[in-house]
């Protein structure tokens, strides 16, 4: 069993800067993905950007790709979303999620691992 808990979400400005962590309970060595997904109110939970074990491999919904960074420390069991140029539209619960097999599809939801969220708010 592995266990997720994202930190790092908060308030912040439009065009303001948050870091979101994510670190797990066993060795990621053993996950060969991770991803970020995200959930708005009154919405569904939508594919964010998901990494490959060695970060050598990274896939972003269009929303959010060239504001938002996925990386890996896999010393650490922990994996980062960088989220720059926040945008309103950007508030929701954002969850990190695990599974041992590099998905077909980069931005399905089916993973084995989910962690309990954290609220990120972007204010306009």
């Amino acid at each position: 069993q592995v266990q997720l808990v994202e930190s790092g979400g908060g308030l912040v400005q439009a065009g303001g800067s948050l870091r979101l962590t994510c670190a797990a309970s066993a060795r990621t060595s053993s996950i060969y993905t991770m991803a970020w997904f995200r959930q708005a109110p009154g919405k569904e939970r939508e594919f964010v950007a998901v990494i490959n074990w060695s970060g050598s491999s990274t896939y972003y919904a269009d929303s959010v790709k060239g504001r938002f960074t996925i990386s890996r420390d896999t010393a650490k069991n922990t994996v980062y979303l960088q989220m720059n140029s926040l945008k309103p539209e950007d508030t929701a619960v954002y969850y990190c999620a695990a599974r041992r097999i590099w998905p077909r599809e980069p931005s399905t939801d089916e993973y084995d691992y989910w962690g309990q969220g954290t609220q990120v708010t972007v204010s306009s």
